[in-house]
């Protein structure tokens, strides 16, 4: 019974630690706060600066902090950055933070507005905060125009539009998404949603697609919780939506959701009363649950997917057949 005993406590203590992410991987520039120490940089952008732009796949790690910067990657070559954490399988225990405060008014675009901008393919990032502490106008946490790219164990925090799927495939795993209107929107966007906790902050859209053509782009949610952020207005219980049409074409699918904060009983919204602005749209849901789910009637123009349906919505319909060859596929649920 001992040596069984000592044996499982081994292997607890091994995934413990494999499980944390406290120094920097072998060959990754650091990034520490307020750091003196020769061959660090106390900023995450002078990391990526000094980066050669070669095609050359590099990574960079971030000590515990609050970075107060705009970060903007366009780097060639594949791109990994890593956040300090004890556990690398949430977001729970991420200690670093990108922030910043801008909107689209001041910065010129809603893309100009990102703390974190990906102008890049083959990035990868894992266990880093971002926010833009910017209410009241468009203000991205993240604008995302590249291929390939993934978020794993990341927050992202914001108000309106907060982030911005805009460009080819993408996935957010195992992360946490913050907002109050169109929070997660976006063009042209090939974006699967795994796992993540998705938090309310008011009566609003947590997506709005801006699909332009009946073509590839969807956004995929699976297995995702919504609840209702800690800092949210009165009326967001009862009040959200998990959707609505910023183009007539748009195609969102939410599968698995459990609701623990009720939405608006209809669960998608016409874009400002416009019957036309779903004159394409597909708006979909399937197994949705959770205390949230009770009573819920659904707009007329909404389809509520079978299990057979539900299963032609996938990972592979997002991002492509081939998203195991660049996701890590470990963050899955």
């Amino acid at each position: 019974m001992l040596l069984a005993f000592l044996s499982a406590l081994f292997f607890f203590v091994q995934a413990v630690i494999a499980a944390s992410r406290t120094s920097p991987p072998s060959g990754a520039l650091v990034v520490r706060a307020g750091t003196t120490t020769s061959g660090e940089f106390s900023s995450v952008q002078s990391a990526v600066n000094s980066l050669p732009n070669d095609g050359s796949a590099r990574s960079i790690f971030i000590y515990p902090g609050t970075y107060t910067e705009k970060v903007y990657i366009t780097r060639l070559g594949s791109l990994t950055i890593y956040g300090y954490t004890a556990d690398t399988s949430t977001y729970t225990q991420n200690q670093a933070t990108i922030t910043y405060s801008d909107g689209a008014d001041t910065a010129g675009s809603n893309d100009a507005s990102g703390t974190l901008r990906i102008h890049t393919d083959n990035f990868k990032m894992y266990n880093v905060n971002v926010k833009n502490t910017r209410t009241g106008v468009q203000a991205l946490a993240l604008s995302q125009y590249g291929n390939r790219v993934g978020f794993y164990g990341c927050s992202f925090y914001g108000y309106q539009d907060t982030l911005y799927a805009n460009k080819e495939t993408q996935v957010y795993l195992k992360g946490f998404i913050e907002g109050k209107t169109d929070f997660i929107y976006g063009n042209d966007g090939q974006a699967y949603f795994g796992g993540n906790t998705i938090a309310v902050r008011g009566a609003g859209y947590i997506t709005a697609s801006g699909r332009n053509s009946n073509d590839s782009a969807s956004y995929v949610f699976n297995a995702n919780t919504v609840i209702q952020a800690s800092d949210a207005e009165s009326g967001t219980s009862g009040g959200y939506y998990l959707g609505r049409p910023w183009s007539p074409y748009a195609k969102v699918i939410f599968k698995n959701t459990v609701l623990n904060v009720a939405p608006n009983q209809a669960l998608w919204s016409l874009w400002n009363g416009d019957s036309a602005s779903v004159s394409h749209t597909l708006f979909a849901d399937y197994n949705t649950t959770g205390p949230g789910a009770n009573g819920l009637t659904r707009a007329g123009f909404a389809t509520v997917l079978n299990a057979t349906q539900a299963d032609t919505y996938s990972i592979s319909s997002a991002v492509g057949s081939d998203y195991a060859s660049w996701v890590d596929t470990s963050y899955l649920v």
